[in-house]
């Protein structure tokens, strides 16, 4: 299924935010980037997607949180994010959400088919668009590397690769991150 094509941001809509997705690998750097591109202006929050689970995780989740100012509010939002902005997202200038991809894998993991999880991503950035916050999105691109032996893990890339197309469609800016050097899409 090919992803939905949306109007450019001018044409739908007026609000005042500001999208910008960062994509790119494993350890590339792009969290940083995304906190470098969301300034100092406050009040300020983080979204969270991660869920420690197990130690790894936790200790990932531990690394990323010493990387932030203390000024910024953390929230742990594994599943519903379109609500947390629809009833939060007005609160703060500035917005985090890292990451897209932990939060496809929740989505699949509590048995989300393909169809309702792109739904969920185009519900995502309405309500983005009715905050006037500065929002910077984080994501993995899934794309560059080995096609994976299993059929779900194919799947799982594919869906992550239209979601974001999707997310750089609808996004004002993109950036792409590449051994810590962030290059700016559009």
């Amino acid at each position: 299924m090919p992803p939905q094509k949306l109007k450019s941001r001018k044409s739908a809509t007026t609000s005042a935010s500001r999208i910008i997705f960062v994509l790119g690998g494993s350890a590339s750097g792009k969290s940083e980037t995304a906190l470098q591109l969301a300034g100092s202006k406050g009040p300020r929050a983080f979204v969270a997607t991660g869920q420690g689970l197990d130690a790894e995780m936790a200790a990932r989740i531990a690394r990323h949180q010493a990387t932030r100012a203390a000024d910024w509010e953390t929230a742990e939002v594994p599943l519903d994010l379109a609500a947390w902005f629809t009833r939060a997202g007005s609160r703060y200038r500035t917005i985090v959400l890292d990451c897209v991809t932990l939060w496809l894998s929740n989505l699949r993991g509590s048995g989300m088919k393909e169809p309702l999880v792109l739904k969920r991503v185009a519900g995502l950035l309405e309500a983005m668009r009715k905050t006037k916050a500065k929002i910077v999105i984080v994501s993995n691109e899934l794309g560059l590397g080995l096609v994976p032996a299993e059929p779900t893990a194919r799947a799982f890339r594919d869906l992550a690769g239209r979601v974001n197309q999707v997310l750089a469609a609808g996004a004002d800016e993109a950036h792409l991150v590449v051994s810590g050097i962030p290059l700016r899409l559009k």
